[in-house]
């Protein structure tokens, strides 16, 4: 018996030999008197372990083993429940093994693992003792070939683009000219002197608002998010420069944070990005208002040079000069022309009064005309009641004509009254018109006596001339005794 065990031991490999070693103790030990593949074993009689026994010596064994290493494989099976841990399978090519990252330092990552990710891991080898399943309880991990910082910057710029926070329908126009700016960087360093000295050369009368932060490190993408909230509630600016000088993309992630990115899509003040050098983009650059490619350049935009605009002011102001003049001197000449089509007063009266005629005429000719036209028909029909002699057609001729005389003096009268009427509307516009309804009011017409020339002026008198002054009602004669000109 003894030398068949022996022989399986013979048989086995290294790593079962000292599991048994560690699980046996000392009653298995190899026998270096009888040579390297002896073993000298003593057994009692029956040992059995429990599979709760073995699982938890195999536990000892890995975790002793095996407590701090590297692993690269590919993600699959990837699957993050309510508590937060994340759980996956690690393979290569051949193998495959278990992995979770516990959420305590899954919140550490920089970017989001996914399914096909090849990555590069680092923990312990452990043992699930209920399943009896080792697995890698991971420490850290980061993605082969890029960085984790990169990864996690393309993964949340894809996230925001597809939200719509790159938006150009959302993005709003910087002011011309800000009264007031604000900014949001370091106090202290060269960033926040350049800009100051390049918005005070360029309009030095322009009030500008520092919300210091700190622009790297952690809670840094908290304070900046925390500043853009702050000029959003106060509105005391027109215009806010979110920006750093340039840095390692490590340096410059606080701007790549999503806090940054949605306090600048919320914001309802413009937003200049001014983060890093012309060749570093970060996720703030993209939700931005506008980008600039350095602080300076941000500073040189947000306001105009004041000479500039101030020659291009005198410019318009110009042209402005030119075309009123332009617009005054054509007024000039309509009006001009205008006074040419306009009609004295005068010729006016004598068109109504020649109007007034016509109608005269025109309605006694009518009168005359239907006179005659029944007088004619009225001795036709005494012709014809001449010509029957019963006394019944008499009667009844005589009958017509005297509702042909009704109806004719009906309308003689309808007509005259209604000419009348248009004829009294005439004549009172004629005499609206008339210069007696002028004197009626209070005005009179003097004229110098025994001349009767109408006086315009006081010039044309002289003391002792007399004087006619027409009134409404009579006619005063008068003598003068001084004269003045007014």
């Amino acid at each position: 018996m003894n030398s068949i065990i022996k022989q399986s031991f013979r048989q086995s490999s290294p790593f079962t030999l000292h599991l048994l070693s560690v699980i046996l103790g000392s009653s298995f030990a190899p026998d270096k008197s009888r040579g390297p593949d002896e073993y000298h074993m003593e057994l009692p009689f029956r040992y059995i372990l429990t599979v709760s026994e073995l699982t938890q010596e195999i536990k000892d064994i890995l975790e002793t083993r095996f407590p701090d290493i590297w692993v690269e494989g590919e993600i699959s099976n990837l699957r993050i429940p309510p508590s937060g841990h994340i759980y996956f399978t690690l393979k290569d090519e051949f193998s495959q093994i278990r992995a979770v990252l516990f959420k305590r330092r899954a919140r550490a990552l920089r970017f989001s693992p996914e399914d096909g990710l090849h990555a590069i891991c680092r923990g312990r080898v452990g043992l699930y003792e209920k399943r009896g399943e080792y697995q890698i309880i991971l420490e850290d991990m980061e993605p082969k070939g890029i960085g984790a910082l990169q990864l996690a910057f393309l993964q949340l710029k894809e996230r925001l683009q597809k939200e719509g926070l790159f938006d150009i329908s959302h993005k709003t126009s910087i002011p011309v000219i800000p009264q007031h700016i604000g900014i949001v960087t370091s106090p202290t360093g060269a960033v926040i002197r350049d800009m100051l000295q390049i918005i005070q050369r360029r309009f030095d009368n322009v009030h500008i608002l520092l919300y210091p932060v700190r622009v790297q490190g952690e809670g840094a993408a908290l304070e900046i998010s925390k500043a853009i909230k702050y000029f959003n509630e106060r509105m005391e600016v027109d215009v806010i420069i979110v920006g750093r000088g340039g840095g390692s993309l490590e340096d410059l992630w606080a701007f790549n944070e999503e806090a940054v990115a949605r306090a600048m899509y919320h914001s309802k003040i413009p937003i200049i990005s001014a983060v890093g050098h012309e060749t570093d983009y970060t996720i703030a650059d993209f939700v931005a208002d506008l980008r600039a490619p350095t602080p300076s350049a941000a500073a040189e935009l947000v306001v105009k040079d004041k000479q500039e605009m101030k020659s291009t002011l005198h410019y318009f102001e110009g042209r402005l000069k030119s075309q009123i003049l332009q617009i005054l001197q054509e007024n000039r000449i309509d009006l001009s022309h205008l006074r040419k089509l306009l009609k004295d007063p005068r010729k006016r009266i004598e068109e109504y009064f020649l109007r007034v005629d016509d109608l005269i005429n025109r309605f006694l000719f009518l009168t005359s005309w239907t006179l005659k036209r029944k007088r004619e028909k009225g001795f036709h029909l005494s012709e014809r009641l001449a010509l029957r002699n019963p006394i019944q057609q008499i009667k009844n001729l005589r009958l017509l004509i005297s509702e042909g005389r009704k109806r004719l003096e009906q309308n003689m009268s309808h007509s005259i009254e209604i000419q009348k009427q248009k004829l009294e509307g005439v004549l009172g516009k004629l005499d609206s018109l008339s210069p007696l309804s002028i004197l009626q009011r209070g005005y009179s017409i003097t004229r110098k006596i025994p001349s009767l020339e109408i006086l315009r002026d006081a010039a044309h008198v002289r003391e002792g001339d007399r004087v006619e002054v027409r009134l409404y009602k009579g006619i005063l004669l008068c003598g003068v005794e001084k004269t003045e000109n007014s």
